[in-house]
């Protein structure tokens, strides 16, 4: 199985089952989680959501390259799944809270999928990268949507127009991480704190979450003008020469030779 989901009394605990390919996703790993999610949405019974990756290298590397490389789309096939967004959790607002439990890296459209979640618990050797500008592209999965409200303006502009990679403790200090932890410890953690989240009055939480969230109906309200921009930019990037020379010069491991066009 791509996604695990398991159920742990209130909580319900959706890992990553790719660790071969670096939790890597695929359009089944998209579906899998979307599907999750919904679950968790609509069974009242479940009160918060961890999302994790198998193993210990990574969280999720990101789009899986050989998928990509084989002409393989990496959303579901049905149109409302793949309006969920990356990773099946990008554009995927529920009203239950989600702790992005971080092992190893997080890189690409991976960071983005820890950046879609409300809580963020890392290991201390997590990495996290937004690389998308170093390939001629742009972090099109909410990476500037999000990192625009949540850090200071010139913090996001580092993340996201470096491309650097960064540490979980670098990331606890920017305020993007709530608990840096012991490797072994990031999953028992992100369930000691759902539990707690799951103890408090279910309908309050998720008003809660709703408010901050900016979330109307099941519509991320308050992104949407970002979110529109966004994907207008991204239309135009990925039209461009830089946009394919990009992933080419990664694929053959030599520098980018950049046009502007």
């Amino acid at each position: 199985m791509t996604v695990i989901v398991e159920r742990r009394g209130p909580v319900l605990v959706i890992t990553i089952n790719r660790p071969e390919a670096r939790n890597a996703v695929n359009a089944a790993v998209a579906e899998g989680i979307g599907d999750a999610l919904e679950l968790a949405h609509t069974d009242p019974r479940i009160r918060a959501v961890v999302l994790t990756g198998a193993g210990v290298a990574a969280f999720c590397g990101g789009g899986d390259l050989k998928a990509m490389a084989a002409g393989e789309s990496l959303d579901p096939a049905d149109p409302v799944k793949a309006g969920w967004g990356f990773g099946g959790v990008c554009e995927h607002p529920i009203d239950k809270p989600i702790i992005a439990a971080v092992n190893g890296f997080a890189v690409g459209g991976g960071a983005q999928m820890a950046l879609a979640c409300d809580l963020l618990v890392a290991g201390q050797s997590a990495q996290f990268s937004l690389p998308e500008v170093r390939n001629g592209l742009v972090a099109a999965s909410g990476g500037p949507v999000w990192l625009a409200k949540w850090v200071p303006r010139a913090i996001a502009m580092e993340i996201l127009l470096l491309g650097d990679r960064f540490d979980a403790a670098q990331a606890q200090e920017w305020g993007l991480v709530n608990r840096v932890v012991p490797d072994g410890q990031v999953l028992p953690v992100a369930l000691e704190i759902a539990a707690a989240i799951a103890a408090r009055a279910p309908l309050a939480v998720q008003a809660t979450k709703r408010v901050v969230a900016g979330v109307v109906d099941g519509v991320a309200v308050a992104d949407l003008e970002a979110w529109s921009r966004s994907k207008v930019e991204t239309l135009r990037n990925r039209a461009t020469e830089d946009a394919q020379e990009g992933p080419r010069a990664f694929a053959e491991k030599r520098p980018s030779v950049w046009v502007g066009r």
